[in-house]
């Protein structure tokens, strides 16, 4: 095995999952998925960044000697405390006052933070650019600069650099370069939830979904799955094949909660083990045996589906599907691929008044038709607005019933073989396609910033492509409840 090289982005990697980092350095590059969570990290770095610093940054090592106020593009390197090469490229430099080889100015690092709090990603990594930089420049780099935001809500945290922080990336290098020797990778992390920003997602799932990965089991998280590995229950299969009174009692010493979960986990495992749904009964707490009793004489529904930007908390796309009832009074898969989509941009430029005015007006066109969503979002997201219009409890209550979560009543009646109750997975599981392959709501976040940016008509619709399709998705879903009869 060739000399390891620990650059920053083996670095990064192995902080974020010990596993990731041994694919970048010897996985195959082919089963690599591209990820949207990447240019989105990206794109808003490039904001902080352009608020914190207006001009356009030098680059390298001219324009360090230079003084350039900020300076990209400098490749730095340097030896470990174990002999190990290091080679970092930092994001951006920041001059700050002092002296160094380049002249009476010196240099700190900055990185763009997401999220809202500093993590030990963060810290680690700026430990690195900051020893190398100092290493570089012949000056001390005492602390470091973490930036978030844009415009007038830019915000400002400096990182001493200082020991504690320089014994952890010690620390780190080491462990990293022992993983990275290794002929096999680290084991699948307990908890998965977050795989999914990972561009080596595919082929860890797939070894999931192969060897019966607890974090398969839906209901099992990371905290889940250690008290049932203490129970020496390792694969779903053993939880399929434990009895529900036992487990319970198991389980019970660290926690009620864990107790009244122990059941519906083995039933959830036994389910996925068998690939077949399973219909609740009144007695498990299903609730009434029609699934969905709004649809029994309703003129139709409108499906409804949101986009989101998490981050600026910005709803800024309400899309809806028109479907009738059939002639005949059935409902039917085709109806919604042949119904009205009506899509809703939230601009800011037109304010949240005329927003809700349209909503409004869409809603008061099929004024018996109950408005089906996957999830609460869409009913939090629209009573919120509607309360910020002012509108009246009795309106606002009209519109509460109104409003269906197919997801809600999805599992009170059936539990699926699927790991996850998300869209995603349960319609891909009843065999429904979205039209644009590889996308998903991170892509159609970056299409929209990339729209409010640039403009382009085609972003535009692929963003309500996804949308649509979205809408089918849940209209898939409802189908097959209906199916499946009282």
């Amino acid at each position: 095995m060739s000399q390891v090289v620990v650059t920053d982005r083996l670095l990064r990697s192995w902080l974020r999952c010990r596993r990731r980092a041994w694919l970048d350095r010897h996985g195959d590059s082919r089963q690599r998925l591209w990820t949207a969570h990447r240019a989105l990290a990206l794109s808003d770095q490039l904001a902080s960044f352009q608020t914190l610093l207006p001009q356009r940054p030098g680059h390298g090592e001219a324009a360090c000697a230079a003084g350039a106020p900020g300076v990209v593009g400098l490749r730095l390197r340097g030896r470990a405390a174990g002999g190990e090469d290091l080679e970092a490229h930092p994001v951006l430099l920041e001059r700050v006052n002092g002296a160094s080889v380049w002249g009476s100015h010196a240099y700190r690092p900055v990185l763009g933070r997401q999220g809202r709090r500093l993590t030990r990603e963060h810290r680690v990594l700026l430990a690195l650019w900051g020893r190398l930089l100092a290493e570089r420049q012949q000056a001390p780099v005492p602390e470091a600069l973490v930036v978030a935001g844009a415009g007038r809500g830019l915000q400002r945290e400096r990182l001493s650099l200082g020991g504690g922080l320089q014994r952890q990336l010690d620390e780190a290098i080491a462990r990293l370069v022992s993983e990275l020797q290794r002929q096999e990778p680290p084991p699948l992390v307990a908890d998965r939830k977050k795989c999914v920003l990972c561009s080596w997602r595919g082929l860890c799932d797939q070894e999931a979904a192969a060897s019966g990965h607890l974090s398969e089991v839906s209901g099992i998280g990371g905290k889940r799955r250690e008290l049932l590995l203490q129970l020496g229950i390792t694969s779903l299969a053993e939880l399929a094949a434990r009895e529900p009174d036992g487990l319970a009692e198991a389980l019970a010493v660290h926690g009620e909660q864990h107790r009244e979960i122990a059941s519906q986990l083995v039933a959830q495992a036994r389910v996925q083990a068998s690939g077949r749904p399973e219909r609740l009964t009144a007695g498990a707490g299903a609730g009434p045996a029609d699934p969905l009793p709004e649809l029994a004489g309703c003129p139709g529904v409108l499906l409804y589906d949101i986009e989101s930007d998490p981050d600026a908390r910005d709803d800024f796309l309400h899309g809806f599907v028109v479907v009738p009832r059939a002639d005949d009074g059935r409902w039917r898969p085709g109806l919604a691929a042949s119904g009205r989509y009506q899509p809703l941009l939230a601009l800011h430029a037109h304010g949240e008044a005329r927003l809700w005015h349209r909503l409004r007006r869409l809603l008061a066109r099929y004024p018996d038709w109950p408005v089906l969503h996957y999830g609460e979002t869409e009913a939090i997201a629209l009573l919120r607005l509607a309360q910020r219009q002012g509108v009246g409890e009795e309106e606002l209550a009209a519109l509460r019933a109104r409003l269906l979560d197919v997801h809600a009543r999805l599992r009170r009646h059936w539990r699926l073989p699927v790991s996850s109750y998300g869209l995603k997975a349960v319609a891909s599981w009843l065999g429904f396609r979205w039209s644009q392959s590889g996308v998903d709501g991170a892509r159609c976040l970056l299409w929209w910033r990339q729209w409010r940016r640039d403009g382009g008509t085609q972003r535009l619709q692929r963003i309500f492509r996804y949308n649509r399709d979205d809408n089918l998705a849940t209209w898939a879903v409802v189908c097959w409840m209906l199916d499946q009869g009282a």
